[in-house]
């Protein structure tokens, strides 16, 4: 089985959830590797604006399986926001997005922590 790889070259918006649509009808599977929720795609459908920052954008072929890979950290809170979105919006994704059991979690805890240890350097950091 072959298997095409669209990697970013930069920080950013580079528009990779736009080619990934766009090349979307040619494959099976749509699958994000790696990333964390502060990173995402818009995509723009009958005037409609589609925010995703977890979740591929091949979720809006009804025909393609979506995988939340292994590399992708996943805030719940945001994932659940991005699956309400779908929902409202008349997306059927059920059947259709697989999650990695080994992708990671950020938890607001996990935020917090990160806060407070940069605090902690002060100056010195």
């Amino acid at each position: 089985m072959a298997v095409d790889v669209l990697i970013g070259l930069q920080w950013g918006d580079e528009g990779k959830g736009k080619v990934v649509d766009y090349l979307a009808p040619h494959y099976d599977i749509i699958a994000r590797f790696q990333g964390g929720p502060n990173a995402g795609h818009t995509l723009k459908f009958d005037g409609k604006k589609f925010v995703l920052h977890t979740i591929p954008s091949g979720i809006f072929r009804a025909d393609l399986i979506n995988l939340i890979g292994n590399g992708v950290v996943i805030d719940p809170i945001t994932l659940a926001r991005e699956l309400d979105f779908l929902r409202n919006a008349g997306v059927d994704y059920a059947h259709r997005l697989l999650v990695s059991r080994k992708a990671h979690l950020i938890l607001p805890t996990h935020r917090y922590i990160d806060a407070a240890s940069e605090n902690a350097k002060g100056k010195e950091k």
